[in-house]
């Protein structure tokens, strides 16, 4: 008997040792993806503009490392208005948001070249408002906040309604960059997707405005840009 009974004891320790690294190589698995929510071109008045909106990451479901991406290419004076990178580490706090810290590099074509430090939060706010909400200090000590927004509006299982809103302040001023201190820019869009391909491919028309406030609005003025644009959008969201 206490031959089985140890036999028993030795098989069922085994099975738990053979199952716990199982366990935690499943909790460690890294998971990675690339994305783009905007890919976009934009039919303007003045002007039309080549435009996306993506980031890669890699990681598990605590930590990420993300790499971010976003510009505006203005097809008549052949430039980038707007060309921006963030790198930065993201750690998960509460169910739905998570923490993040990193760096951010800007390099329009029109202003001067920009680095900052980052850290901010990124997850779903209640109603589930996709929200990322940054602060940065650049390489000068300026400092500026940003707060971006997307709800999606489900018109059916393949049809998606995507408003967003996007609002940048500026505790300070960088003529150089083009920024003036308070509320400086905001960006409005709507852009109706349909699922072509499950969520990996969803082209989409939609409308985007921005505009650009206060002391920003004069910088701009005064180097012969408009103070807001209105665009026509068609593009295309990809999810790998």
């Amino acid at each position: 008997m206490m031959r089985i009974l140890g036999a028993a004891a030795a098989a069922t320790v085994m099975h738990v040792v053979s199952i716990q690294p199982a366990a935690a190589q499943e909790a460690q698995q890294l998971i990675y993806g690339l994305k783009f929510e905007q890919l976009e071109y934009r039919f303007g008045d003045q002007t039309d503009v080549t435009a996306w909106d993506g980031d890669t990451w890699l990681g598990n479901d605590e930590w990420k490392l993300r790499l971010t991406s976003e510009g505006e290419y203005v097809r008549e004076g052949r430039n980038f208005e707007t060309l921006e990178h963030q790198l930065f580490v993201q750690r998960m706090i509460s169910t739905f948001f998570d923490a993040k810290l990193g760096v951010r590099q800007d390099n329009p074509d029109d202003s001067a070249d920009r680095t900052y430090g980052v850290i901010g939060v990124h997850g779903l706010a209640p109603q589930w408002f996709e929200t990322d909400a940054d602060f940065f200090v650049s390489e000068n000590g300026d400092a500026s906040a940003r707060l971006d927004l997307d709800y999606e509006i489900l018109l059916t299982n393949w049809i998606i309604l995507t408003p967003s809103l996007e609002i940048d302040f500026a505790f300070s001023d960088d003529a150089a960059a083009g920024v003036g201190s308070g509320f400086s820019a905001a960006e409005l869009g709507a852009r109706l997707s349909y699922d072509l391909i499950d969520r990996s491919l969803s082209p989409y028309v939609g409308v985007h405005y921005e505009r650009k406030f206060g002391e920003t609005g004069r910088i701009a003025q005064s180097e012969g840009e408009g103070k807001a644009d209105l665009f026509l959008t068609i593009g295309t969201r990809l999810l790998f």
